[in-house]
């Protein structure tokens, strides 16, 4: 049930990557790059706002009491267990696999095969739709294949796609259509890994949700700057180191869930 809710959630929330890129190349377009970052201090204006104003929705009786030592030995117990590892190291390798796809298709479109940014948003919207679609079958599709299943299907797509975007990446076989196609299978894949991956571990330790949610959280965009750095040093011109983080970490996504989550796989309630 939490899995189909958090690919519900997704879903909508794919909606603002696909529509930010839209809308930065509108911006530059009619008032160049220097609005692009007024628009983007006066959101983020807006969203401090909000947190300060929205109401905490955890009743007091329900909060934690404990102290931050023994917060902090909690992610120690957490992090010897097994299953718990293979669900935040198929969602983090994916992770750095999505902002290594961040990261470097900027350059691998615009610079690299001289898309306009107002095609680059179009382009990298495509994706997004990918993930919404993927989002939503796998919403209909996990209370009764399970998210394990789910998950170990989505890390294999994500894993060929990226194997294929190496050599493609290097070769430059297929020009820019040999970039975008396989991207967009790979970043399709993200509505059955990261959902699953998720509410796989918070399944696993409901009594320990928040530290789980936190937990995987911190690996996940940990991984992600990691891979988004990982492209941006090893760039030599050319869209390959991209292809190539893509592919290993895919290629770990995978490894995770097949031999870390799936020997002990259960089928989600």
């Amino acid at each position: 049930r939490a899995a189909q809710m958090l690919s519900t959630l997704m879903t909508v929330m794919a909606i603002a990557p696909l529509l930010g890129p839209i809308l930065g190349g509108q911006i530059l377009r009619l008032s160049g790059w220097h609005a692009i970052f007024v628009f983007l201090a006066a959101f983020g204006l807006a969203t401090l706002g909000a947190l300060f104003t929205l109401p905490e929705t955890v009743p007091v009786e329900n909060r934690s009491r404990e102290p931050l030592r023994r917060a902090v030995a909690q992610y120690g117990e957490l992090l010897r267990d097994r299953r718990l590892l293979g669900y935040a190291g198929a969602g983090g390798c994916f992770y750095a696999a999505m902002f290594a796809y961040i990261a470097g298709t900027p350059f691998a479109y615009i610079t690299f095969y001289h898309v306009s940014p107002q095609a680059y948003g179009l382009l990298f919207g495509i994706g997004v739709v990918g993930i919404m679609g993927s989002n939503f079958i796998n919403s209909r599709l996990v209370r009764r294949l399970g998210g394990d299943r789910l998950l170990l299907r989505g890390t294999a797509v994500g894993a060929v796609s990226g194997a294929v975007l190496a050599i493609t990446a290097t070769t430059g076989w297929g020009g820019l259509a040999g970039l975008v196609v396989p991207l967009f299978f790979f970043i399709s894949a993200t509505g059955f890994i990261v959902a699953n991956s998720i509410s796989g571990a918070l399944a696993d330790f409901p009594e320990r949700a928040g530290a789980v949610s936190a937990l995987v959280g911190a690996l996940q965009y940990g991984s992600g700057i990691f891979g988004s750095a990982l492209v941006g040093a090893l760039a030599n011109g050319t869209p390959a180191p991209m292809g190539w983080v893509i592919g290993l970490t895919t290629a770990g996504s995978l490894i995770c869930a097949r031999f870390l989550v799936w020997p002990t796989h259960h089928r989600k309630q």
